[in-house]
């Protein structure tokens, strides 16, 4: 066995990146970003949601009051700069959570407190909109404030260090307030080709994108179950606003259990249901028209695990569309997306400037497709981000099943224009945004069995045969946003 000690030589191109639309009243109304990034000097948020009613409650004892009044009304003039329409005033005055109080109660307290001033101001039934919280010095509340907000009291929140509050800045509004507007129903910019219908299979016909993704208890911890994670986009042909649904199953299951479900009816029989489902009515509702295409992106699966995860997973969607609409069978295309391996690309000449980003990294968009990967089935390497330390790592797309009949190029240019969209940055981001919320909303979800779970590894037989415990529901007033960003 003879191993060379040179780089394999392999033929790489670069797409070109999307064109990014913004509102029409900022002085940009379209942008062209630079090598992966942008900015938001200039622009306004395509569609910027609205806040009425807000509150701010602090846990941080350093922090003088003062400097919390002002960082608030720096945010929520950031927030209205760009696009928002923001109250400048809170509802209720900022307060400093009490000593005696624990976490949970100084929540409790606000939440009640702000219903009431509402309700004296005859706003009978309308709701805290946003709870911005200051966490404790001390780290170790956040999965309990998530918790309680959103499968409780049903309150978005948006939580921040207080290092941050102090250092301030306008980088840190700008990205606080791109979070805020996604998590109050907005959108921060969409692709100018969507808007236009230009993506060839997407934007032709109403078209869904799914993300899945299941993350698994830390070794040894066989008490606690593994979450699963799907997204699906609600906006067509934007494809920018995602619902998110989560699921409790078995510890490191790969497979997604709840795709499809079937529950015994006395009256109707079987009676289907499930993720899929539920988030294809979901897109019914807020398009009103039915998915003719279906693209599933799922995160995490190894190579040893396609031909069970897509057998299982394709018969979920092939039901759960059934139930829907009898003869309802849209196209599926089915892609694997992986971070975990081995393969590293660089630039042949890495003293080019035009062939690197600033990292001396490979440059956005750049795609191999021959050489080192599948010889008969369809897979690519995509770089869609630039490196900002160390050695990119490029995706790997592995397409399972392509019943849309995408070309290489189609795929390959849709994927890369989605890396644009991810709501959290001004930056093209390493793994297809669908994907990355499901693997953030899965993460979210884990806090919600904290408590529950916080023993450690109980790794005993008793534990593995016990019966999955239900994640607690995620209240309406939540779920329809992305409050998971």
């Amino acid at each position: 066995m003879k191993v060379m000690n040179q780089l394999a030589l392999v033929d790489a191109r670069v797409l070109p990146a999307p064109r990014l639309k913004y509102h029409e009243s900022g002085r940009e109304k379209v942008c062209n970003p630079s090598v992966g990034q942008w900015n938001m000097i200039n622009k306004r948020m395509v569609n910027g949601g609205s806040i009425n009613h807000w509150a701010c409650l602090t846990f941080a004892s350093r922090l003088h009051p003062n400097d919390i009044g002002m960082f608030c009304r720096d945010l929520a003039h950031m927030c209205n700069s760009i696009g928002m329409e923001m109250n400048m005033e809170p509802c209720v005055n900022i307060t400093q959570a009490r000593r005696q109080d624990t976490v949970e109660s100084a929540i409790r307290n606000i939440h009640r407190h702000s219903a009431e001033v509402l309700t004296k101001q005859g706003l009978e039934g309308k709701q805290l909109e946003l709870l911005i919280i200051i966490l404790p010095d001390i780290s170790g509340s956040y999965g309990k404030i998530k918790r309680l907000c959103e499968t409780e009291l049903g309150v978005i929140t948006q939580c921040c260090l207080p290092k941050n509050v102090q250092k301030g800045g306008k980088q840190y509004l700008e990205n606080l307030s791109l979070k805020i507007n996604v998590k109050v129903g907005g959108r921060n910019t969409v692709l100018e080709d969507a808007l236009y219908k230009r993506i060839p299979l997407l934007t032709d016909v109403p078209t869904i994108v799914f993300g899945a993704d299941v993350t698994h208890p830390a070794a040894g911890e066989d008490a606690s179950p593994s979450i699963a994670a799907v997204v699906a986009s609600m906006d067509w042909p934007e494809v920018t606003k995602y619902k998110c649904l989560v699921s409790s199953q078995g510890p490191r299951e790969e497979i997604i259990a709840d795709l499809y479900t079937e529950t015994m009816d006395p009256q109707r029989g079987r009676v289907g249901g499930g993720m899929i489902r539920e988030l294809l009515l979901s897109f019914y509702r807020a398009t009103g028209c039915k998915p003719h295409r279906i693209i599933f992106y799922i995160d995490g699966v190894s190579e040893g695990q396609f031909s069970q995860v897509l057998l299982y997973e394709m018969d979920a969607i092939r039901k759960a569309c059934a139930t829907l609409q009898a003869g309802y069978l849209p196209p599926v295309s089915f892609v694997v997306v992986q971070k975990r391996h081995h393969t590293r690309l660089f630039p042949e000449n890495h003293r080019a400037r035009d062939l690197t980003d600033r990292s001396g990294n490979i440059l956005p968009g750049t795609v191999v497709d021959t050489k080192i990967c599948h010889p008969t089935e369809f897979d690519f390497y995509l770089c869609s981000h630039a490196g900002i330390r160390g050695t990119s790592r490029p995706t790997h797309y592995h397409v399972l099943l392509d019943e849309n009949r995408f070309s290489a190029d189609a795929l390959q240019t849709l994927t890369y224009n989605l890396c644009y969209t991810y709501a959290r940055c001004t930056r093209s981001v390493s793994i297809v945004p669908p994907a990355y919320y499901a693997h953030l909303a899965a993460f979210r979800a884990r806090y919600y069995m904290q408590d529950e779970f916080s023993d450690g590894g109980s790794s005993s037989a008793t534990a593995r045969l016990a019966p999955t415990r239900q994640l607690p529901k995620i209240r309406d007033s939540v779920k329809e946003f992305m409050f998971y960003c």
